[in-house]
């Protein structure tokens, strides 16, 4: 029980993905989530599906895209101890197709967003004297791939403010770290080509031959969440099935 007594955000857990899987996480390891994303109908099924584990959530709706609901968001969680930076969108295209707009919403969801959510709950936790944010990155900064360098581009920014706050804020308790996740199940890779799409892709990218499950990304970021991670800070972890030595 880790995280017992502590109050856990996770942005983007309405899904079945990765932040869904560790918003259960954290709540079966004793923390009092507040699930977030655009869907009232999702949020409110992930909290009963906590609930009915025996865990503590509520649901908070958040459009991380419009800056006041970034507001309103920060001020019905309240006081947070732990924060994981998870929503994200990753819309596919070339440098000579990208379109203005689409780049613009890309910075906003996955820069701006969590920027400055994080801006707003880290007072509370220098105040409490301590605290854990993990952000989401992918393997796109790394390994490049067609169509995603502006998503990749975003996740690099990421990366950058990990390692930047993990330095600014060392002396407050509140470490930052980063979990650059390879290809893995979930709702918004797989609603393009299905499951067996992505396992194709998880087959080629991977030295185990597949996918993760999102309980897999789930752990790594819950690690690095938890104080057993006391000693960590700045890092990126690279959750990506040994894409990187490929």
């Amino acid at each position: 029980m880790d995280f017992e007594d502590l109050t856990a955000l996770v942005t983007g857990s309405t899904t079945h993905g990765a932040g869904r899987s560790t918003a259960m996480l954290l709540a079966e390891r004793g923390a009092s989530v507040i699930i977030t994303g655009r869907g009232e109908e999702r949020g409110s099924t992930v909290v009963r599906e906590i609930e009915a584990a025996g865990g503590q959530a509520r649901f908070v709706r958040a459009d991380l895209a419009d800056f006041g609901s970034i507001q309103t968001l920060v001020e019905a969680a309240g006081p947070v101890d732990v924060l994981i930076n998870n929503a994200g969108i990753f819309p596919v295209a070339h440098t000579l197709e990208q379109e203005t707009d689409t780049y613009d919403q890309l910075f906003t969801v996955n820069v701006r967003a969590p920027y400055f959510l994080t801006k707003a709950l880290l007072p509370a936790m220098i105040e409490r004297g301590g605290g854990s944010v993990v952000n989401i990155s992918s393997h796109a900064v790394s390994q490049p791939e067609l169509g995603l360098g502006v998503y990749g581009g975003t996740k690099a920014a990421m990366e950058a403010f990990t390692r930047i706050w993990a330095k600014e804020f060392a002396a407050s308790g509140v470490r930052f770290n980063t979990v650059a996740a390879g290809t893995f199940i979930s709702d918004g890779v797989t609603s393009g080509g299905g499951r067996a799409a992505v396992e194709a892709i998880g087959a080629k990218n991977s030295v185990f031959g597949r996918a993760a499950e999102p309980h897999e990304i789930a752990e790594a970021v819950v690690f690095l969440a938890s104080p057993r991670a006391s000693y960590v800070t700045g890092a990126t972890l690279a959750v990506d099935g040994g894409r990187t030595i490929l």
